[in-house]
């Protein structure tokens, strides 16, 4: 949050999330031997490295001494934040630190590839993670072209460049997914499952991070910063981490999971549903403001400054009524099979290679084909996820998260 230094962050953010300790401290203390030992003797290249998860797992190998990182964003502004942000903080480390800013699906990344590495471990971390993404057919492509072709794209270099492990992020909202960010995410998973046969792939599904970029939460910084009012559901309760539990999430993952490992937060006390609105109440608690519930966004805006300047802040809060919301929050499915002993905070989804070849070379070249015409609609990419997703159980409300303020 705004001014704070990273351990204040860390500390404000678990008081807002309603937790005292981390996640996942006592598994990185019971391995961090065993990482510190990889990480100092790897290559590493951090793809999408300068966002939030990327810049927390960049992080967390930065720390621990790595031969080589490379860090890899199409986010120019956010790289050299990163680096001013490593600098002020870790400060430097014997092996080489570069970071690119370019795009994973261009030429210039080949290049890079090609001359920089070759690298130990890939790690993928870019993705478009917004369920408001699939409001138009254009973002939507974008976001299976991201979520998943990049991803095997990315995949096939390493594994041509004898990398020892791939490692990318998916999303709590690939199990039984409701909306198309969710449900590219479990297309993503099926593809991986197909290239593990070739490369030892781990992946992580995460809860919400608190305060990634474009969060709602994010949002509220943005929108105290401004004197703006807040606006937020009152029905919804997610799961949240801390920025630093998810690089140790990712890291853990990377390094110590088996091949079609998925990494999953362990439901137990310290991890529980909190709503949105509560969330928004205890922020404004924290800066000496009291939440003042207003009956219509017209009212939060125009009555904004009047009640500001009486240490109140003006929020609405709403049901939520938009697509792709989900009821509930889960990790896996009943299908699925959890190991919830090898870790004492991390459940383990163990996968085969279950998977129809048939049916996801028709999903690529389908794809492919509308991608040439330059004409498609959501309800023809909607359909090539049912045909690879059969319960997808997804609802067109007609309303978007855009629609809101």
């Amino acid at each position: 949050m705004l001014g704070e230094s990273v351990m204040d962050f860390e500390k404000s953010t678990l008081e807002l999330l309603g937790r005292n300790s981390h996640l996942f401290e006592q598994d990185i203390n019971k391995h961090d031997a065993e990482l510190r030992d990889i990480i100092k003797g790897s290559r590493f290249l951090v793809i999408g490295g300068a966002g939030t998860i990327g810049q927390a797992v960049a992080k967390e190998i930065f720390k621990r001494n790595p031969k080589a990182l490379h860090v890899v964003d199409i986010s120019e502004n956010n790289l050299v934040e990163f680096v001013r942000d490593v600098r002020s903080t870790l400060g430097y480390i014997n092996g080489e630190f570069k970071t690119f800013a370019i795009d994973c699906g261009s030429i210039e990344f080949e290049s890079m590839y090609e001359h920089e590495g070759p690298y130990d471990y890939v790690l993928n971390l870019s993705a478009l993670k917004h369920v408001r993404s699939e409001k138009d057919p254009y973002t939507l492509m974008r976001m299976i072209d991201v979520n998943v072709f990049n991803t095997t794209k990315t995949i096939k270099m390493a594994r041509e460049a004898n990398a020892s492990k791939y490692f990318c992020v998916s999303t709590d909202k690939a199990a039984n997914p409701v909306n198309m960010m969710g449900a590219s995410k479990r297309i993503m998973e099926l593809f991986v499952f197909c290239e593990s046969e070739f490369l030892s792939i781990s992946m992580a599904r995460f809860a919400n991070v608190a305060f990634s970029d474009g969060s709602l939460l994010h949002g509220f910084d943005r929108r105290f910063e401004k004197r703006q009012p807040f606006a937020a559901p009152s029905d919804v309760q997610r799961y949240f981490m801390t920025k630093q539990e998810s690089g140790e999430l990712c890291l853990l993952s990377c390094l110590l999971g088996h091949n079609r490992d998925i990494f999953i937060p362990k439901m137990k006390g310290d991890l529980h549903l909190i709503r949105f609105s509560e969330i928004a109440i205890r922020y404004l608690h924290q800066r000496g403001y009291e939440p003042y519930i207003c009956d219509s966004e017209d009212e939060a805006r125009t009555r904004a400054e009047e009640l500001i300047a009486q240490r109140k802040w003006p929020c609405f809060f709403f049901e939520s009524d938009t697509t792709g919301e989900k009821e509930t929050e889960e990790f896996y499915t009943d299908g699925e099979s959890v190991d919830l002993d090898r870790f004492e905070s991390v459940g383990v989804i163990v996968n085969r290679p279950i998977y129809d070849r048939e049916k996801l070379d028709h999903f690529k070249e389908s794809v492919h084909q509308m991608r040439i015409s330059k004409s498609w609609s959501k309800a023809d990419l909607l359909q090539e996820f049912r045909n690879l997703i059969p319960n997808f159980a997804h609802i067109e409300k007609g309303k978007h998260l855009d629609q809101r303020m």
